[in-house]
């Protein structure tokens, strides 16, 4: 069974840092796009960062970029997102997924996770 496990989400001040964590269990993901999707109450869903297994390649919605950093460990089926001078504005439930490489769509996944809470006080 293909799982996708959030972790590392939580309560912080604005500015401050979190590291969320997705392990992928059940396949090898090593053909998958994986990426991180949030959304906060209210409103959509939408796309945050993305990675190419295999390349490395990354990309990131603007209001992330240089904020965000999206990375994995191929070897140990995870994939991670840094989250740096975070901002109330950032407060969402994010979810992790694997689908088609360069995925940021809600369509361009084929698995999610469960979600996992980051809340950031002003």
């Amino acid at each position: 069974q293909v799982q996708l496990v959030e972790s590392g989400g939580g309560l912080v001040q604005a500015g401050g840092s979190l590291r969320l964590s997705c392990a992928a269990t059940g396949r090898t993901f090593s053909t998958y796009g994986m990426g991180w999707f949030r959304q906060a109450p209210g409103k959509e869903r939408e796309f945050v960062a993305s990675i190419d297994w295999g390349g490395g390649w990354t990309s990131y919605d603007d209001s992330v970029k240089g904020r965000f950093t999206i990375s994995r460990d191929s070897a140990k089926n995870m994939v991670y997102l840094q989250m740096n001078r975070l901002k109330p504005e950032d407060t969402a439930v994010y979810y992790c997924a694997a689908g088609r490489l360069g995925l940021r769509l809600g369509s361009d996944a084929t698995y999610w996770g469960q979600g996992t809470q980051v809340i950031v006080s002003s």
